[in-house]
């Protein structure tokens, strides 16, 4: 079985920007920090000549963003929240991105729903335990999904029914890459590249090969990827990650939407991988403006 984490189609195909006369020139050439967060590698691209400084801020930025997001970490903010069904004075940071699931909600017809992580527990655990979910698991699972069923303001998020829970696997590694971005460009700096799983670029030219072919330039502009079978749950391969909240079996497919934003693009490549065909990807891209598909498999 894989790991349950998300395997990317993105490497970064050169360190340094493509065109000459970038700020790299009197900055110094980009330098690599390299960490772990939220179930993925963390790569910093930095050219600044305080790069050592600001790759300091800026890990520490995730570590404090994977205190509000992780599934892993049983004191994180949402952990909190998927354990008593209520989390007051939640962060800004975590209202942010539950608005953000609300608007690709919507454009994608329901299909992106963060409610669905009963239904991935109940699966991944009984493939861990070597044996296939009882229909009644996963009825069980599938009454607790409902994106109505959260309801978050300033003061509170709550769930409608006990034993509701979100997995914000889909979006919050974009959101991450963009909170760290907007630190470092407070901080000054004119070139860089934040890889959290998603990608951010500061300034020009980042080149970015994709492994379903094909290569592209990023300019303060952001890539997410998604695979139906990036990571599967169970040991023959056949059941994805990727889970749809109406019961239908997403096609196999990888995609990779580039996006102002890293949350934003992150959240269309995974609801993208559960629309039906490629028109209606299309369509829910072209609700947000300056979002596009880059690759569709």
């Amino acid at each position: 079985m894989r790991r349950l984490t998300r395997r990317r189609l993105l490497t970064i195909s050169a360190a340094l920007p493509l065109a000459a006369g970038l700020p790299a020139l009197a900055s110094g050439q980009p330098r690599t920090w390299r960490g772990f967060a939220m179930g993925a590698r963390v790569e910093l691209r930095l050219a600044h000549p305080e790069g050592e400084r600001l790759a300091r801020m800026a890990l520490a930025e995730i570590a404090r963003l994977e205190q509000v997001f992780s599934l892993y970490k049983t004191d994180s903010a949402l952990m909190r929240l998927n354990r008593a069904g209520r989390l007051d004075a939640p962060p800004p940071e975590l209202l942010e991105c539950l608005a953000l699931c609300a608007s690709v909600h919507a454009a994608s017809g329901g299909r992106f729903d963060p409610t669905v992580q009963p239904l991935w527990a109940a699966l991944a655990n009984a493939h861990a335990a070597g044996r296939a979910p009882g229909e009644d698991e996963i009825a069980q699972a599938r009454a607790l999904i409902g994106w109505r069923g959260v309801d978050f303001t300033s003061q509170a998020v709550r769930f409608a029914r006990p034993g509701m829970a979100l997995t914000l696997n889909g979006v919050a590694q974009g959101v991450v890459a963009d909170r760290v971005a907007a630190l470092l460009r407070r901080e000054g700096l004119e070139l860089g590249f934040i890889d959290t799983g998603e990608m951010q670029a500061i300034g020009p030219d980042w080149p970015v090969r994709l492994e379903t072919g094909g290569a592209l330039s990023l300019s303060d502009r952001a890539l997410a990827s998604s695979a139906t079978l990036g990571t599967v749950l169970d040991a023959d391969g056949t059941q994805g990650h990727i889970l749809s909240p109406l019961g239908e079996t997403p096609p196999a497919r990888a995609i990779s939407i580039s996006a102002r934003s890293a949350g934003l693009a992150d959240a269309l490549s995974t609801a993208a991988c559960l629309m039906p065909d490629a028109q209606e990807i299309t369509d829910m891209v072209a609700r947000f403006g300056g979002a596009r598909i880059e690759a569709l498999t």
